[in-house]
């Protein structure tokens, strides 16, 4: 399984979930950008974190404060000692959305499922409409740290003034300002299209082969440092439209290649293509 990753301790085969499912001390997460896809059937004993009503400040735009989450994993029974297991839709990026904010709070004993869900069902696994009910937990308030692995606007704005490297993950039209958002999609969430300036354009579907799973560490290296440039001791901030699709390619530089210095920037395009004053290219 390890592919030659720098943490390959962070994915976890669908074999190893089917081998876990009766396990107490693990928990599966499902997280989609369909909110309703769950309950059309999901991996037996996963429990379902709506990244929208769940993760998110409903008055503001930002992450629940420390004592919300606390009370999310204490409603599905989850310690800090629980392996928590992501997975989501056919292009998982929710799970590593959902993987990132957990770190946000420092629940680091957390996975990602290979695969997501459609590579689940594509082997035939069993699926249940019946939804679990667990214990409540006693998990303590944590501390929410944004300074590692989040940027901010401003952040950026000095980022980019300092000609480091930006990882624009969205498509090329959207990165080349002929879309608002990803092909197929409603057109909105931003008054102008276009990309940060000096931000490389590395859509993050180029790290997944066609069942979603993860590319080898030599292929990813490929594409990001022999092509791309990039280069592991940087400081890197990916972006897309919503911070969803970029956690994909920060999961991949920071635990699969072990670049040490990546940040996601999740405002990202909603944020920047919205923001007065703030330099763009097409």
């Amino acid at each position: 399984m390890s592919k030659g990753y720098a943490h390959p301790e962070v994915l976890v085969s669908t074999e190893w979930v089917a081998e876990h499912l009766n396990d107490p001390n693990v928990r599966l997460i499902e997280s989609n950008e369909d909110v309703l896809l769950y309950d059309t059937g999901h991996i037996p004993g996963a429990v379902n974190i709506d990244w929208h009503t769940d993760l998110n400040d409903p008055i503001i735009r930002d992450y629940v404060g420390p004592e919300q989450f606390a009370a999310l994993m204490r409603r599905h029974g989850i310690t800090p000692e629980t392996t928590v297991v992501f997975y989501g839709d056919k292009n998982n990026w929710w799970a590593t959305y959902s993987f990132w904010v957990f770190q946000l709070f420092g629940h680091t004993n957390a996975k990602v499922m290979d695969g997501g869900r459609q590579k689940w069902i594509d082997e035939g696994r069993e699926l249940t409409r019946e939804k679990p009910s667990y214990p409540p937990s006693d998990y303590p308030v944590p501390q929410r740290d944004d300074t590692v692995i989040r940027a901010f606007r401003d952040q950026v704005l000095q980022h980019q003034a300092a000609r480091k490297p930006l990882v624009d993950v969205r498509s090329p039209g959207e990165y080349r300002g002929e879309l608002l958002h990803m092909p197929d999609y409603p057109q909105e969430g931003a008054l102008r299209g276009g990309h940060i300036p000096g931000a490389k354009n590395i859509p993050w579907a180029r790290a997944a082969n066609p069942d979603g799973t993860f590319k080898s560490a030599d292929e990813l290296r490929a594409i990001y440092e022999a092509e791309q440039g990039l280069k592991p001791d940087e400081e890197i901030i990916t972006y897309c439209r919503i911070g969803e699709r970029s956690s994909h390619t920060w999961f991949v530089l920071k635990y699969l290649l072990g670049y040490e210095k990546v940040r996601n920037y999740d405002g990202s395009w909603t944020e920047w293509g919205n923001a007065v004053q703030m330099p763009i290219e097409k």
